[in-house]
């Protein structure tokens, strides 16, 4: 038999308020039970199939970007103290824009394979229609 949580010990655990508990309750988010009291009390083992994660794809190094498109480099154009390299990775062609210098150090050329790596604080996505 699994242990009962009341709905304050429940929601500390999830990291959630009561409020919230009673919300998902309403909405078959979370399975309550009733005690002899009539409150509320949630059961670990619902606590515990709330507080599950998915598994995160791993990339095999210590990198901490999780977005990486191997590739072969398409095109390189510096101008000035930039540059623009495409790879392409797939079905999909990545543009970074780069120093003229990391061009020279890296040796950069159409050609070589190459991966690029994002990371980035936002992504915006559009759903096609």
């Amino acid at each position: 038999m699994s242990e009962k949580l009341s709905l304050g010990e429940a929601a500390k655990a999830l990291g959630v308020s009561v409020d919230t508990l009673r919300r998902w309750d309403r909405t078959g988010k979370i399975v309550t039970e009733r005690d002899a009291r009539n409150r509320r009390v949630v059961s670990a083992t619902e606590v515990e199939r709330l507080t599950r994660r998915p598994n995160r794809h791993v990339t095999g190094t210590e990198f901490s970007a999780r977005n990486r498109f191997p590739g072969i480099i398409r095109s390189v154009e510096v101008d000035g103290v930039m540059a623009l390299v495409e790879i392409e990775a797939g079905d999909f062609l990545v543009t970074a824009a780069i120093t003229r210098d990391s061009v020279e150090e890296l040796g950069l050329a159409p050609g070589l394979p190459a991966t690029a790596t994002v990371k980035a604080t936002s992504v915006m996505v559009n759903i096609d229609r």
